[in-house]
C-alpha cells in the first residue's frame, strides 16, 4: 500500500511536479516553419494554417525577429516561387526566393539562431513531384541526386546552418555531403528527413508552398508506407552512414513508435515534424470549442518529447514560446 502512495505524493504542488518531471519542453527546442514567396508586396494568409502566412522577404524577417526574443531555436525555410518548370531550377538558383532569405536572415540573426532550408524540388517543379521525371512519368532517383547537390551548394553559399533533404531519393544524403564537403561547406549540417511518411496530413502545407501533385498522383513510390515501422531504421541508418547529422521523423504523433525506435537505436539527434495537418486539427476543433487548443497542443508536444525527440518542428513554436520557456 505504501509504496503505491509515493508517485502520488509527489504530484502533491506544482513545484514538487515540476521538481520531478521526466520531460521538458524548451522553447530552444522548437523549430519554426516558414513560409517565404516571390514577388509579394505583403504577406497571404494560409486559411489551412491559422495564424500562418506566405511571407514576403521583409515580413519574414520581423517574424524570425520576433521568434528569437521568444527564444525559439531554430527556424526552417520553404519556398513559393512566382514560376516552376519540369527539374525545380529555382531551388537551386542563386537569386531564388530561399537563397535571398536566407542570405538575408544569416545578415541579421549571424550564429544567434539556427538557420535551416528544407531541401527539395516539389515547391519549384510543375509537376509537384520531389525530383525530376524520367520518360515514363516516374521519378527518376539519381538524375535528382545531382539536382539536390546543386541545392545544397546554393542555400550554403546563401548562408544555411543546415540544410534538409526532404525527398526521400536513395542516397540524397551522401550526394549532399560530398557535394558540401568539396565545395568547402564541411560546417553546414545535413537534416535528413529520414522516415517521412506517404501521410494524409500534408494537405494544409501543400496548400501554403502552392503544390499540386500533377493528374492526382502521389508521393507513395518514394516515401514510407504508413504501416511500415522497420523500415524506418534502415532509412535513417543509412542516411547516418552517409552523414546526416541529425534525422527526423515526420509526421510526429501517428508515429511515436518509431521516432522510439530511433531514439533507442541512434547517437544522433532525432527530431520529429508536428506536420500541418496536426495543427490545423487542433485549430479546427477550438474554434468550434470542443477543446482547449493551447492545453492540446502543449501536451501533444510534450508527447512527442517524452517519445524521444530532441526537437520538434511545429507551427506552435511562436505562439507556445512563452508558455515553456
Amino acid at each position: 500500500m505504501f509504496p503505491a502512495q509515493r508517485p502520488r505524493r509527489l504530484r502533491a504542488s506544482a513545484a514538487l511536479r515540476d521538481l520531478v518531471a521526466e520531460t521538458d519542453l524548451s522553447a530552444s527546442r522548437l523549430i519554426a516553419p516558414l513560409f517565404v514567396a516571390e514577388g509579394r508586396d505583403e504577406p497571404r494568409p494560409i486559411l489551412s494554417l491559422p495564424g500562418h502566412s506566405q511571407h514576403t522577404l521583409d515580413s519574414l524577417r520581423y517574424e524570425v525577429e520576433a521568434l528569437g526574443r521568444a527564444g525559439v531555436g531554430a527556424v526552417i525555410l520553404f519556398g513559393v516561387p512566382e514560376t516552376k518548370d519540369e527539374t525545380g531550377s529555382g531551388a537551386w538558383d542563386p537569386e531564388g526566393v530561399v537563397q535571398v532569405a536566407l542570405a538575408r536572415l544569416r545578415a541579421d540573426v549571424g550564429d544567434d539562431l539556427v538557420v535551416m532550408a528544407d531541401l527539395c524540388l516539389d515547391e519549384y517543379t510543375s509537376h509537384g513531384h520531389c525530383g525530376v521525371l524520367d520518360a515514363r512519368g516516374v521519378v527518376d532517383n539519381d538524375a535528382t541526386l545531382e539536382l539536390y547537390a546543386r541545392v545544397a551548394l546554393a542555400q550554403a553559399e546563401a548562408g544555411a546552418h543546415v540544410v534538409a533533404p526532404s525527398g526521400m531519393m536513395d542516397g540524397q544524403v551522401g550526394a549532399i555531403r560530398t557535394a558540401l564537403d568539396g565545395a568547402g561547406f564541411s560546417d553546414v549540417a545535413i537534416l535528413a528527413y529520414s522516415a517521412k511518411y506517404a501521410s494524409a496530413l500534408y494537405g494544409p502545407f501543400r496548400e501554403a508552398v502552392a503544390v499540386e501533385i500533377a493528374g492526382g498522383g502521389d508521393r507513395r513510390g518514394y516515401q514510407q508506407d504508413p504501416r511500415n515501422r522497420r523500415e524506418a531504421l534502415l532509412e535513417a541508418r543509412a542516411d547516418v552512414d552517409q552523414g546526416a547529422d541529425m534525422v527526423m521523423v515526420k509526421p510526429a504523433i501517428a508515429y511515436l513508435d518509431v521516432l522510439s525506435d530511433l531514439r533507442g537505436a541512434l547517437e544522433v539527434p532525432v527530431l520529429a515534424y508536428q506536420v500541418s495537418g496536426e495543427y490545423a486539427m487542433i485549430k479546427a476543433a477550438e474554434e468550434r470549442g470542443w477543446i482547449d487548443g493551447r492545453a492540446v497542443a502543449l501536451e501533444l508536444l510534450t508527447a512527442i518529447r517524452r517519445a524521444g525527440a530532441d526537437a520538434i518542428l511545429t507551427y506552435f513554436a511562436r505562439e507556445l514560446a512563452g508558455a515553456v520557456s
